[in-house]
């Protein structure tokens, strides 16, 4: 309706890119991230991989004054890493795991996305409406040709696009800030805005500065393998900011902003990704608009066409994956029954001698057993893995059926 105020809500999203230990200049980069929210005063501050808990109470001590209001999301052994600070009231938080994280034999580099570390969080805010923020991470890339991961990362997606639509009734905008390790047009991000409605601030937004194309990995950062972005020259693109507005409310996108390299004044950049800033503008309207998806039914059925068809090629592959580990498990049990009939038969005195040093009969039998505790946990995991991705295609497929009938 005319004469409705407009609220200007400021956002910030960052990968810092803090890992104990392991992050170069991690404290000098948590100090300076922690000066630059103070002196910018935004309204919403998105942080993924603060892996210490001490860098989150620094960094919410030195912003009380200008953000009030904070979480930080504890899961698991080693934590989330999310975290959020707000000017405005936090009326509620969720965490979501989800089902699928990667390999924790495949743990790339000093990456370490297997932590289970990929995960989204929900805030409810109190602003002018309700406001459903998220903040999340999901499965690195690592090889883009050959692509391990891609299915756990479509699952991801589509959890995380039926997470939002499931979630995000009682609010009137749903914003959604992270690191989503997926190029613009990876089908992961077109299976998640089509579902979803979302839109991207970067597409959307009327005056943009920063980085060529809006990317966040750019060779001129000095914390990235530039030899990684050699095939993608000026950068990539994998951090977003995405939008809609939900019931009576409309949402634009003033302004997009990206760092660009190091900090202004200093020698180093916040993290190996490069920061986004949006500027939104949100107002109500006089009728409330009604509930579409994003993208037309035809184009979003061929979409998930195309990531049902990617969930089923890591299925057959989890389960060749499931069935060599069942079998390697079943080879080192019956190696470890016939050393015990062997050493049963010695000790009883019905066979000879025993053909081998006791030594290296012990050390067989220890081979044997760490062998078959190691083959169980990995048919165990790829069971899971084949449950997990055979539930996602059958979800897919009753979407699709669904697009496919309306008229």
């Amino acid at each position: 309706m005319e004469g409705e105020p407009t609220l200007r809500l400021r956002i910030f999203d960052l990968n810092c890119w803090a890992i104990r230990y392991l992050s170069k200049r991690r404290q000098e980069r948590v100090r300076l991230i922690g000066d630059t929210l103070h002196r910018e005063g935004f309204d919403l501050v998105l942080l993924q991989e603060v892996w210490s808990e001490q860098d989150y109470s620094d960094l919410k001590v030195k912003l009380a004054g200008c953000y009030p209001f904070s979480h930080y999301f504890r899961s698991g052994v080693i934590g989330s890493g999310l975290c959020v600070f707000s000017r405005f009231p936090i009326l509620d938080t969720l965490l979501y795991q989800y089902s699928l994280n990667g390999y924790p034999y495949m743990v790339s580099g000093m990456g370490g996305t297997w932590c289970p570390s990929p995960q989204s969080l929900g805030v409810s805010m109190g602003v002018t409406a309700p406001l459903l923020s998220l903040s999340l991470q999901l499965h690195a890339e690592y090889c883009r040709d050959k692509d391990a991961y891609l299915p756990h990362r479509l699952v991801q997606a589509w959890e995380l696009a039926q997470f939002i639509r499931h979630t995000s009734k009682a609010a009137d905008v749903v914003l959604l800030g992270g690191d989503l390790n997926m190029h613009p047009e990876d089908v992961g991000i077109r299976l998640l805005r089509g579902w979803t409605g979302l839109r991207d601030a970067f597409a959307e937004a009327t005056h943009f500065e920063g980085c060529k194309n809006g990317c966040t990995l750019v060779p001129d950062n000095c914390f990235t393998d530039k030899s990684e972005l050699l095939p993608f020259l000026p950068g990539v693109r994998i951090d977003y900011i995405l939008y809609k507005a939900i019931s009576s409310f409309t949402v634009k996108c003033e302004e997009l902003k990206t760092t660009t390299g190091s900090a202004p004044g200093m020698d180093i950049p916040f993290s190996d990704h490069e920061a986004v800033m949006a500027t939104l503008h949100i107002q109500r309207q006089g009728q409330p608009a009604s509930a579409t998806l994003g993208t037309a039914d035809l184009t979003l059925a061929d979409v998930v066409t195309e990531a049902r068809t990617e969930v089923g090629v890591g299925l057959r592959a989890a389960q060749r994956q499931r069935y060599s580990s069942g079998r390697m498990a079943v080879l080192a049990l019956l190696l470890l029954l016939l050393q015990a009939v062997a050493a049963l038969g010695t000790l009883a005195g019905l066979g000879a001698e025993q053909p081998f040093p006791k030594l290296s009969f012990c050390l067989l039998a220890f081979l044997a057993l760490g062998v078959l505790v190691l083959a169980t946990g990995l048919h165990l995991f790829h069971t899971m893995e084949v449950k997990m991705l055979h539930g996602t295609e059958d979800q897919m497929l009753m979407a699709l059926r669904a697009l496919q009938e309306r008229p």
